[in-house]
């Protein structure tokens, strides 16, 4: 396990995403605000008041909390550019559905780029939607480069990871995540989000530090996949190998050049897990009746890893973020 933490980080403040993001949300068909589910026996097991799981396993129709962030940027990349477009994205699975489905919805065309590790079950879902999708030998990466490669002119790149001189989209999507943090009207202790490139973290995080009382904030990530925690503990944005994991929503090399500053400066703590205690975190969130894959079982994991470390009272109230059903 590694462990990062940043005592300064809850003095940090910033500004809040746009409010018509929540608007938008509302004014789809499909729209409803996702539970947020008590758990005693998690409480109990982990010595604090509640645990409380936002459980996005079912969002706008789809597994997973991505069409959030995807359809905000779709709606405000097409606005911004009329005209027929192709949908390009890179994806571990659930993004690259959400861009699939909102381009169906739209009527235009999507493809879809994949890492090799990615499972043919998830390969299928996004094909489901209508999409061309291209499987990608190596990592994430790797994916994203060939969809950045591959996008231009009448091809719209909607990436939820940023670099130097691609920002615009993904600041977008992690606009479009805040709907998540703003359906939820409980004051936390403590809030525990997944990873990846960071963007959904990235985005509790702005959402939590433009408000008072600030709560801790917890990162999690694989032990495989750890780009996040490692470029913490560094000081500085690093690219990593990663192997496979279990958590292949996580599975990225690279954190967000957009999420890293925000990151570094205003997140608590961050706890890498493996493929084990995801599992079990699955296991155990499946027998309190919520559907949870292993990279939003991660939070989980995390929380059970980082709990000896982690400030919280027989009183305090701890929220997790369930990113996505069980496959």
């Amino acid at each position: 396990m590694d462990w990062y933490e940043n005592p300064p980080a809850r003095e940090w403040r910033t500004t809040p995403a746009p409010v018509e993001v929540l608007a938008f949300h509302q004014s789809l068909p499909a729209y409803r605000p996702t539970p947020l589910t008590a758990v005693p026996s998690l409480a109990r097991e982990l010595g604090v008041g509640q645990v409380l799981v936002k459980d996005e396993s079912q969002r706008l129709g789809l597994p997973a909390f991505k069409a959030l962030g995807a359809w905000w940027a779709i709606h405000r990349a097409l606005r911004e550019r009329p005209g027929p477009a192709e949908l390009v994205t890179a994806t571990d699975g659930n993004h690259g559905r959400a861009v699939a489905r909102r381009a169906a919805m739209l009527g235009l065309p999507a493809h879809v780029f994949v890492p090799d590790m990615v499972s043919s079950a998830a390969i299928d879902a996004i094909r489901n939607e209508g999409a061309t999708v291209s499987v990608v030998p190596g990592s994430y990466d790797d994916a994203v480069a060939e969809a950045a490669a591959y996008a231009g002119d009448e091809r719209l790149l909607i990436q939820d990871s940023a670099w130097p001189g691609y920002d615009v989209v993904p600041q977008l999507i992690v606009d479009g995540y805040s709907t998540l943090f703003r359906e939820i009207s409980v004051e936390p202790d403590l809030v525990v989000v997944p990873m990846g490139v960071g963007s959904v973290a990235q985005a509790a995080v702005t959402h939590y530090r433009s408000e008072a009382p600030a709560p801790m904030m917890l990162g999690v990530e694989p032990t495989a996949a750890s780009c996040v925690t490692t470029s913490l503990l560094a000081g500085e944005l690093l690219s990593i190998p990663t192997t496979k994991t279990v958590m292949a929503g996580l599975n990225c090399g690279t954190p967000s050049t957009l999420a890293w500053p925000v990151l570094q400066a205003g997140l608590d703590h961050a706890v890498t897990v493996d493929d084990a205690a995801a599992l079990q975190a699955s296991t155990d969130l499946a027998a309190a009746g919520i559907s949870s894959g292993p990279s939003g079982a991660a939070t989980l994991a995390g929380l059970r890893a980082a709990r000896p470390r982690l400030d919280l009272s027989p009183d305090s109230t701890v929220i997790l973020i369930n990113t996505e059903a069980a496959p």
